[in-house]
């Protein structure tokens, strides 16, 4: 089973407008809600594949979508850790 991360946002405007830019370059996505243990000012997040993480990555940072970061599950299965903070798409 492919790991699943996820998109968390300081803005509803943010997560609807990545939402739809991601469904445009076919990503398979779903929304969700933000998980308690992630601190973000907006409740909804996008889950995508690990497998896409580098496409997510560009589009987010090309067409300069404000995000909280990107989680993934902890090893041990409680809270999530950030894979990417939203400076990294700064590079």
């Amino acid at each position: 089973m492919e790991e699943e991360l996820l998109i968390a946002f300081d803005s509803t405007q943010q997560a609807l407008r990545a939402e739809m830019l991601l469904e445009y370059a076919e990503i398979e996505i779903d929304i969700f809600p933000t998980p308690k243990e992630i601190t973000a000012g907006c409740a909804m997040s996008i889950q995508f594949y690990r497998n896409t993480l580098e496409e997510v990555r560009v589009l987010v940072s090309e067409q300069n979508i404000e995000i909280r970061g990107i989680y993934a599950k902890a090893a041990h299965g409680d809270g999530y850790v950030e894979v990417e903070e939203k400076e990294g798409f700064d590079e």
